[in-house]
């Protein structure tokens, strides 16, 4: 499995593009930012975006909201997880198109605040502000 990043590139070919867009409005008479406040501008957005994801595929969050179980709210987040069982007997083995692997121990383990769950996601009773996050562990 190739696990090099793709980041650095992407972060290369965004300060093209503004470079290139800084020289064709430059050229135009257009009034435009200096070519390195441009790609600043570009990088900090990008790094920004890509901060507000997940961490990676194999993590997975979002707040708690007084009255609704961590299921619930993973299944408003991620319509597409996968779930065998239902309600306390919930077993979640996929988030965001990544599926534990059998093969390697893996699981999606659940943490409230730093702290993993004493219940299953079906069970737990979220409140508002909790962090609420799925993490692909092996046992």
């Amino acid at each position: 499995m190739n696990t090099t990043s793709r980041r650095p590139l992407r972060a290369v070919a965004s300060a093209a593009t503004a470079l290139l867009v800084a020289g064709l409005l430059g050229a135009c008479g257009g009034t435009t930012a200096e070519p390195e406040t441009m790609v600043s501008a570009t990088l900090g957005q990008q790094q920004d975006a890509e901060a507000s994801a997940s961490a990676s595929a194999d993590t997975f969050g979002y707040e708690g909201r007084t009255g609704a179980t961590a299921l619930e709210l993973l299944l408003e987040a991620d319509p597409s997880a996968e779930v065998t069982g239902e309600g306390e007997n919930a077993f979640v083995t996929a988030i965001n198109g990544r599926a534990a692997d059998d093969s390697k121990n893996e699981f999606w383990s659940l943490s409230v605040d730093g702290e993993l769950a004493q219940v299953g996601a079906g069970s737990l009773e979220t409140v508002d502000g909790q962090e609420i996050t799925w993490t692909i562990d092996t046992f």
